[in-house]
């Protein structure tokens, strides 16, 4: 998973066998969109990020043409603890593979939009 910094250090003190990593420690901070999904696909990492405005867009055109591990978008208004909560439940039960290819609302887990190769 990819997110930001101070999620990132404390969803990790939770619990250190999450993978987990900043957008920062990636070397990704303020890249495009599309930039940051190549990654991510690349990396096989789920992304976790903050933009409702361009990502979801940006996620259906980059999923017509490769597969992506998913995103997981968090309102930047719901509280830190509530988010680290959910990823944490979302880490502890389900498989990376049930995000595929699509973008899900954290903590609601709907989801809104679903992507598909060729």
């Amino acid at each position: 998973m990819i997110s930001e910094r101070r999620s990132v250090r404390r969803t990790v003190r939770r619990e250190p066998l999450i993978d987990f990593r900043s957008a920062q420690a990636a070397r990704l901070d303020r890249v495009p969109d599309p930039e940051m999904l190549a990654f991510a696909a690349d990396e096989g990492r789920i992304l976790v990020s903050h933009d409702f405005q361009t990502m979801p867009g940006h996620f259906r055109q980059f999923t017509k043409f490769r597969r992506s591990p998913g995103v997981l978008l968090i309102r930047q208004d719901l509280p830190v603890g509530q988010a680290i909560e959910s990823l944490l439940l979302i880490w502890a039960a389900s498989e990376p593979d049930e995000w595929a290819d699509r973008v899900c609302l954290v903590p609601s887990l709907v989801t809104i939009a679903i992507g598909g190769t060729g």
